[in-house]
């Protein structure tokens, strides 16, 4: 009886430890997100500041172009951060993160405009959507990680769930700032220089995150920092290029291709179907930011729901709903939102495609950390979901913008469906679940297994 109270106690321990450091992880990451979605989410204010304001489609491809130029930097940053957190600690790297992406937005809430510096203003605009890509690159997979190792071992899927929570969470927040502006300012005030004000937030905002990830605790052991920091002939060190590609390039192939359906779906229905409502559906904009409030603020609740499910009946059925339902549906959907213009209609759309991309948000980071051990984790999860993002997710709006106003929207659908095609195929053939992971073996086992299990190197591959 006392043995059992001592291991209830102790579990609790670990569960308050876990809540406090994945509130402190977590947080960092909404203001993070929303500092890169709040871009998107005010361009059609802003746009005609920056680029050619005669045609309003050509001005939003532009800036959709400007907006998919930061994910360039996504693989640099995923890299350069995922190196420092292998080799210095996750805490280092999540502070680092959040301090360029504070000046980043402080620098674009005072950018002179084109009428005032000529090219140049957007010569600027570019270069700090730059730096902030860099920034974001390096925050995934670190966070990931770090959330991942924070995690309870029984619990990995509903405590790794709040990186997505924190994710979706930055971009309604970034919507409800718009919502707010647009009922308490005119819309001549808004496009004029009320645009300034969300990433003036967003700036702050990153300075209180960088206060509060001073007290997390670190998760990388100092053996592995120590070893990080010794050369030793013929050996790669931890959180190096040489250990990744030598030794764990398979699961690094994995990851992109777990990444690569899911990304392009995420993008489609929480970032461009904004623009997607207000120019093909002919939606109003200030209804379409409500749709998408409401939509999002359901879907970051449901995260920690299907991370739940996930720590029931393990990682890859849910992966499965996500490839299976998304093959099927997203051609339905789309098609159906870009011919409806009412309101709820839109929304009840925009909320089926979610209850889809769910099935991949929610474990997605848990899954690709699960590939990795310790001293290569943060760099291997961090390049390869850079690598799918950049290539496949950050052009979503770029793609979308273009096929609008080429008139060829459903080659977009198109597009979309037969992503989601290829990450099923990943899901099918290279997962398999409820096997011991490189995080069973360091943190504790997520599942009852039987002694004689014997899962060997292999199975650190699968889910």
């Amino acid at each position: 009886m006392h043995t059992q109270q001592a291991t209830a106690q102790n579990e609790a321990a670990q569960t308050r430890k876990a809540v406090s450091n994945i509130l402190k992880g977590s947080s960092g990451n909404l203001v993070e997100w929303y500092d890169l979605y709040v871009y998107t989410v005010f361009a059609a204010y802003f746009q005609s500041h920056f680029f050619n304001s005669k045609d309003e489609l050509q001005a939003g491809l532009e800036a959709m172009a400007v907006f998919s130029t930061s994910f360039l930097m996504r693989p640099i940053g995923a890299w350069f951060f995922g190196r420092y957190a292998d080799r210095n600690g996750r805490k280092a790297a999540l502070t680092l993160s959040v301090t360029m992406m504070s000046a980043g937005s402080f620098a674009i809430a005072i950018l002179p405009t084109t009428a005032q510096i000529g090219v140049w203003a957007l010569i600027l605009l570019v270069l700090v959507r730059l730096v902030q890509g860099f920034s974001v690159g390096g925050e995934y997979g670190t966070s990931a990680t770090y959330m991942s190792e924070a995690a309870t071992s029984k619990r990995r899927g509903f405590f790794s769930s709040f990186q997505y929570v924190t994710l979706i969470g930055g971009q309604m927040v970034a919507l409800l700032v718009l919502v707010i502006l647009q009922n308490t300012m005119g819309n001549a005030a808004l496009t004029e220089w009320g645009w300034r004000i969300p990433f003036a937030i967003g700036g702050v905002a990153a300075l209180v995150v960088l206060w509060l990830r001073r007290s997390m605790e670190e998760t990388v052991s100092a053996d592995q920092i120590r070893a990080a920091h010794v050369h030793v002939a013929g050996e790669a060190q931890p959180g190096t290029m040489k250990l990744l590609f030598t030794r764990h390039l398979k699961p690094l192939l994995i990851c992109i291709g777990v990444t690569l359906g899911g990304t392009v779906a995420f993008y489609t229905y929480t970032n461009f179907i904004l623009k997607f409502m207000n120019d093909t559906s002919g939606i109003a904009k200030t209804d379409t930011s409500l749709i998408n409030f409401w939509a999002l603020f359901i879907f970051m609740l449901l995260q920690p729901v299907y991370g739940l499910i996930s720590d029931k009946v393990g990682r890859k059925p849910l992966l499965l709903w996500f490839g299976i339902t998304g093959v099927l549906f997203t051609w339905p959907l789309l098609s159906t939102l870009s011919n409806t213009k009412d309101p709820f209609t839109a929304f009840l759309l925009m909320m089926g495609g979610l209850l889809v991309v769910g099935g991949y948000t929610s474990i997605n980071a848990l899954v690709k950390a699960e590939l990795f051990p310790a001293s290569i984790r943060a760099l291997g999860v961090g390049l390869g979901y850079a690598i799918a993002n950049s290539l496949f997710g950050g052009t979503v709006p770029l793609i979308g913008s273009a096929l609008q106003k080429a008139g060829q929207v459903d080659l977009f659908f198109t597009y979309v469906t037969v992503a989601i095609g290829v990450s099923l195929l990943v899901y099918i053939f290279a997962l398999k679940n409820k096997k011991a992971t490189h995080l069973d073996r360091e943190q504790g086992d997520a599942w009852k297994r039987p002694s004689t299990d014997g899962d060997k190197d292999e199975a650190l591959l699968k889910v």
